[in-house]
Parts: structure tokens; sequence; C-alpha cells
């Protein structure tokens, strides 16, 4: 689906899910509810090509092919020849490489993404609106289209604790992670990450049209390894992630094409 609109008085077109386009108002953020669908998202955190096109491997023949995430660490030991070819295999891309940077340097990397043809990129809000308009200008390309645009909030595995300790902020982190959300909507993003526990505070500030996509989500009585803010796939769902991102416990599972199909059942309330 394409989602057109107007940022910064600029028309624009965003790369959507399914080929359909959506006219959208002048100057409007954010997308319309009918222009994206809940999804899981496999957070492919390997350390090389050969590990990923194992895993994909698995999924060969599987009606639904996962929506996958491309991290520092794999995009830095492949560089972009990995994102053309899990493309080529027909999966949708999150590139998450959270970019953070002085506004050009934003603009000019996120112009050299463009042109990877990925579904969704990210930046961290903490850049400041300026970055996030930067990085918006520069994904955008001449014809107008675009990835959907996110910005990290605050990453699931800080507390309460450590942002006051090593960051020096002091509000509850439930208010920075809105304040974060409204300031990535104003600079005309698309969404944010956070953890699932505050999606439904993004959305009430933010409005349902603007995206949540939440890591930290872990299976009933699973392991939480690093990660602070955490819930299930269901519990995610049910308090307004509209996309997860699951790794270990999908990736590292004994079959993870069962553990995957649990999860998009979960998560999605499927039979």
């Amino acid at each position: 689906m394409t989602d057109s609109r107007s940022v910064a008085g600029r028309s624009e077109t965003v790369t959507g899910r399914d080929g359909d386009t959506m006219a959208g108002a002048d100057g409007a953020v954010g997308l319309s509810s009918q222009s994206h669908a809940k999804d899981v998202i496999v957070a492919c955190d390997f350390a090389g090509a050969e590990q990923t096109f194992t895993f994909l491997d698995r999924f060969e023949g599987e009606e639904r092919k996962p929506f996958v995430k491309i991290g520092m660490e794999l995009f830095y030991a492949e560089g972009p020849q990995i994102v053309r070819e899990i493309k080529a295999r027909g999966h949708k891309i999150f590139l998450d490489l959270k970019v953070h940077d002085i506004p050009n340097t934003a603009r000019k990397a996120m112009a050299v993404l463009s042109a990877l043809d990925v579904d969704m990129c990210n930046v961290h809000a903490a850049g400041t609106a300026a970055m996030m308009r930067a990085a918006l200008e520069g994904l955008t390309r001449p014809d107008g289209t675009r990835p959907l645009l996110i910005a990290v909030t605050q990453l699931t595995s800080t507390d309460q604790e450590a942002m006051e300790r090593d960051l020096c902020i002091h509000e509850p982190l439930e208010a920075v992670v809105s304040h974060y959300a409204l300031t990535a909507k104003s600079s005309g993003l698309d969404g944010v990450v956070c953890s699932p526990l505050e999606a439904r505070g993004v959305h009430e500030t933010c409005g349902d049209d603007f995206v949540t996509v939440t890591p930290g989500v872990r299976f009933a009585g699973g392991a939480v390894g690093d990660q602070k803010r955490v819930t299930t796939p269901a519990r995610a769902r049910d308090i307004g992630s509209d996309y997860i991102v699951v790794g270990r416990p999908i990736t590292q599972a004994d079959d993870p094409v069962a553990a995957y199909r649990q999860c998009v059942r979960e998560f999605l309330a499927q039979s």
C-alpha cells in the first residue's frame, strides 16, 4: 500500500504493504488505520549470511514469509548485499540501524538507505526534531516514495533507574516515551519503537494511526535475557502494538517455524 501525503510542504508517497494507493490530507502525519496491519517481525540477529540463510531456508514452502529485521550486527558484517538478497527472497525488511547523528549526516545516510528498497527503517528520537526531519528528507526518493520511518524512544533494556542514573532523565519513563513519540510525529515520522508496555500511551498521545513497533516480546514463561520491559505476544496485541519484534524466542527455538507460527497465532489471534 502507498500513502500519499505532504510533509514539510512536500508531497510524498509512503511505500506500504500491498500496492494499493491511499490519498492523504495535505500536511497529515502518520498512517491511516487501514494502511498498515499488525504483523510479527523476526529479528535476524545473526553474525553473518550463512546463519541467516540457513534460518530463512526453514521457511521455504511456508505460505507466510516472515517480515524480518536486519540489525547492526548482520548489516555491519555483510553490508547492503544482505538486504538485497533477503528482499529478493520475498521478505519485507525492517532495517534497524538506529541512525543518530547531526542532521546533515542523518540526511545523507538516509539518502543511501533509501536505495535499498526496505519497508521500514529508523532513527533515534533523541537526535532531536531537526535530525528526524532531515532523515525524513533524505529518505524520500525523487519520485516521492519512501519506506516507513520510525524513531526509537527508549531501548527496552532501559528501565527507570538506568534512565535516571545514566541519562540524567528524571521524568517517568512512560512520559518520556510519549514525549519522544509526539516529537517524532510532529517531525513527520510514521511511528516509534517502544516497549509493548508503552504502546497504549503512545496511541493515546499520537493517535491510533501512529505506528508502534515493539521489541521486548517473549512467550509466557520464556527467558527475558537483557530486556527489562517485556510482555507476551497476546498481551502486546491487547495493549496496542502494531508490530512486534521477536528474536531469540523464534531464532533460538528448537523448531523456529513452529515458534514463529505460535507467535503469529498469539499476536494476530488466529485459530
